[in-house]
């Protein structure tokens, strides 16, 4: 009975009961012609039924995303394949696919009948102002009768993904943050002293290209030598990215989450352009380890575009895989919330002697309208004794170059002046 309900619609349920109560009246009355106008009434709800209901709409849908990761405000083609997998012709379809709010209006289309084993492309444009991972799907069909008194519906499994990336800003070079010490990569000697265009000699090794032997060094030494060309080092830098939602505040592009992804996206991005080997690390609860890895752009890019708000033990995770990354030096970077203490200290530690690290430590009552520790109200949710003043304290204790960060500043504005260390705020 309620699928009968579903499927009919207001006009069709409206003919249905006076065919019934006309049916009933004409018995009662002894009136043949109302009964006979009930009937067709009940004639048609049946009829309507059974061509809505003669076709069992198993379709086969096959999505295609061109292209399938695109920046914020990017357009993306979706291309929507249809096939009829059964044995008799579909009626006309009324279509609707199903997409997140972010992408814009549900796209509609009217499906022609397809004969069996026919196919049919639909294409519609989707864009998002917000990064992060959309889904497009399943599609929704319905069919109706020629009178309008049923209707089916029926939903075609399948699903595909819009990734949107974060947006990147571009961030001035300030001062040289390189060092001695945390480098990857095989440094020759004659390399560090010389510059990348030299070369080391080495003894021949069967298999060597007789192409690259060095008739000098071998008539000086009296066996065969061939030169070596090693692959110079490059500095290395850790990004760590904190996503509590206890250390963040706001919602939406305003909030602080998004202020520190696009932060960290164009960190990533400015490094790698600086000659880097850079390593993110953010936080993933649906990992082994509870933390992503990823040491190329584009690896780092789509970790960002996924990252949402987690609980206290995400971040100790990143932490954790970070100390590995740091224990040979190299540069620290750092955007996020404040932490509690024990975190902080941890985070503290990453930093090696002799390498540099800088951390932009977010104020959530300036997004949120929270209101921090020593205020009157107690510490940030979740933070325990931690709040941003304290966190970069400590950090500054360490040898840190640290910044307080409100939501009027912009990530360049910031990494500016935690780089720069030349207007107010930036401790060292």
């Amino acid at each position: 009975m309620r699928a009968l309900q579903r499927t009919l619609t207001t006009r069709g349920a409206s003919f249905a009961g006076c065919g019934a109560v006309l049916v009933l009246a004409g018995i009662v009355l002894g009136q043949v012609d109302i009964t006979r106008v009930g009937v067709l009434l009940l004639a048609l709800t049946a009829l309507s039924l059974l061509l809505v209901r003669r076709h069992g709409l198993r379709l086969e849908v096959a999505r295609t995303v061109a292209p399938g990761q695109v920046a914020i405000d990017q357009r993306s083609l979706v291309t929507v394949t249809v096939r009829n997998a059964e044995a008799t012709p579909t009626p006309i379809l009324m279509a609707e696919e199903s997409i997140d709010y972010a992408l814009g209006d549900r796209p509609r289309f009217v499906l022609p009948a397809l004969r069996p084993g026919a196919t049919r492309e639909l294409q519609y444009g989707v864009r998002s102002h917000t990064r992060g991972v959309h889904r497009v799907g399943p599609l929704r069909v319905r069919v109706r009768d020629p009178f309008g008194l049923s209707l089916r519906t029926a939903a075609v499994s399948g699903e595909a993904e819009v990734v949107v990336l974060p947006r990147v800003v571009p961030l001035s070079e300030g001062r040289s943050l390189g060092s001695g010490i945390g480098s990857e990569g095989s440094v020759p000697h004659m390399v560090a002293l010389h510059g990348e265009d030299d070369q080391t000699i080495r003894e021949y090794r069967d298999g060597d290209d007789l192409r690259r032997i060095h008739w000098p060094a071998t008539a000086r030494t009296g066996d065969l030598m061939v030169r070596q060309e090693d692959r110079p080092a490059k500095r290395r830098a850790v990004v760590l990215l904190d996503s509590r939602a206890a250390g963040h505040a706001g919602s939406g592009r305003a909030g602080s989450i998004e202020w520190c992804v696009t932060t960290a996206a164009s960190v990533v991005a400015h490094l790698v352009d600086s000659g880097y080997a850079v390593h993110l690390l953010v936080a993933d609860p649906s990992s082994e380890h509870g933390s992503r890895h990823d040491d190329t752009l584009h690896g780092a890019l789509d970790s960002l575009a996924r990252v949402g708000l987690t609980g206290e033990d995400a971040t100790r995770a990143v932490l954790h895989d970070a100390s590995g990354l740091t224990a040979q030096g190299g540069l620290v970077v750092y955007v996020g919330g404040p932490l509690p203490d024990d975190d902080a200290h941890a985070l503290a530690a990453l930093r090696q002697p002799g390498s540099s690290a800088l951390a932009l430590v977010i104020d959530p009552r300036s997004f949120g309208g929270r209101r921090a520790a020593g205020d009157g109200a107690g510490s940030p949710a979740g933070t325990a004794d931690g709040s941003t003043g304290a966190t970069c304290a400590m950090l500054t204790a360490s040898g840190w170059l640290t910044l307080s960060v409100g939501a009027a500043t912009t990530p360049a504005e910031a990494w500016a002046t935690v780089v720069g260390g030349s207007l107010a705020g930036a401790a060292r």
